[in-house]
């Protein structure tokens, strides 16, 4: 079997694998009676989950408020999918693989949720003392973890040469 077709089934299998995950922990938050938008449940010292639904992009940026909006979001999602799709069919490695199937999954998961609920379900907030990071979800995560793996990748890459 060639190299990228062995490659582009381990990205598949991980977007799956995070996907899965991104989906059952949104089912579980939106499933929990004791979880209202807005209401908090202190985890740890310095994790709450936190109900929110984010109509907007990244931070909340741009909310659509229109179904117009909201559908066009959902078809941005859809071709980013799409592309790296494409990427991960010339993939090399198993990271590069790696961290394109996580970013096909945090694309995935996001338009799964617009597409249900009208807005990204987001649930995990950090803080420190009166520092606060952004609520997040799963599909997040992937996506900055595919980031990395797509930055580790290049620079290892151009070391080697």
């Amino acid at each position: 079997m060639p190299a990228a077709p062995r490659h582009f089934h381990f990205g598949l299998f991980i977007a799956f694998l995070a996907l899965a995950l991104d989906q059952l922990t949104k089912y579980l938050v939106l499933n929990n009676p004791r979880l209202e938008v807005g209401e908090r449940i202190a985890v740890t010292p310095f994790l709450d989950l936190v109900l929110a639904m984010n109509k907007g992009i990244s931070y909340g940026l741009f909310p659509q408020h229109s179904d117009a909006g909201r559908w066009l979001l959902v078809m941005v999602n859809i071709a980013a999918i799409g592309l790296f799709a494409f990427w991960l069919m010339r993939a090399n490695s198993r990271l590069l693989a790696a961290a394109i199937g996580l970013l096909i999954s945090g694309a995935a998961g996001n338009a799964i949720d617009r597409a249900l609920y009208g807005a990204v379900v987001d649930f995990v907030l950090l803080h420190w003392g009166n520092w606060r990071w952004y609520v997040f979800n799963i599909a997040d995560v992937a996506i900055v973890a595919g980031v990395i793996g797509l930055l580790y990748d290049a620079f290892t890459a151009r070391a080697t040469k």
